[in-house]
């Protein structure tokens, strides 16, 4: 297997279990994972939205597409429950994959030497994840998976069955 082979694969591996138990949480988004808030549906989408958006924007020094979303989705923001300050789930949810399928299409478009090409502008503080094109392809596949179990956590709060991948 070459390396871009394995990157697509943890890219399509963590967006089809992540952004299949996010889907289910449509019609309960706001739903927080502990009775101590935490981070709900609605927020790991827009979250992760933001970080596909980071591609581009470390690769090449592109300004990130939802960047008028940094307010609500960056890391360190605190989710709550107004649905008023958000977007529509459906309009997050577009946004994902609008930038994922731009992500990919770009991915499949590397030779695995370009892997090793430095980033142009990674994220402040940030950096060593986003150095190279390899490491900014892998860092948002893994920070996909890493938001699981907050929405594994906010279905079971929403009395949904776990399920396995």
């Amino acid at each position: 297997m070459k390396a871009i082979e394995a990157i697509q694969f943890t890219m399509e591996l963590s967006e089809n279990v992540v952004m299949s138990l996010i889907d289910d949480m449509k019609d309960a988004p706001l739903t927080f994972p502990t009775p101590n808030g935490g981070s709900h549906p609605l927020w790991v989408l827009g979250h992760l939205t933001f970080g596909e958006g980071l591609v581009r924007a470390a690769l090449f020094g592109e300004p990130n597409p939802v960047e008028h979303w940094r307010p609500l989705f960056d890391g360190g923001i605190e989710p709550v429950d107004d649905p008023g300050l958000y977007p529509s789930f459906d309009e997050v949810r577009a946004k994902f994959t609008e930038l994922r399928a731009a992500n990919m299409k770009l991915l499949q478009s590397l030779t695995d030497q370009d892997l090793d090409k430095p980033a142009a502008d990674p994220p402040k503080g940030l950096e060593p994840y986003f150095a190279t094109y390899g490491k900014t392809f892998l860092t948002v596949a893994q920070h996909v998976m890493s938001h699981r179990g907050n929405v594994a956590d906010a279905r079971r709060a929403a009395g949904r069955k776990p399920v396995m991948m």
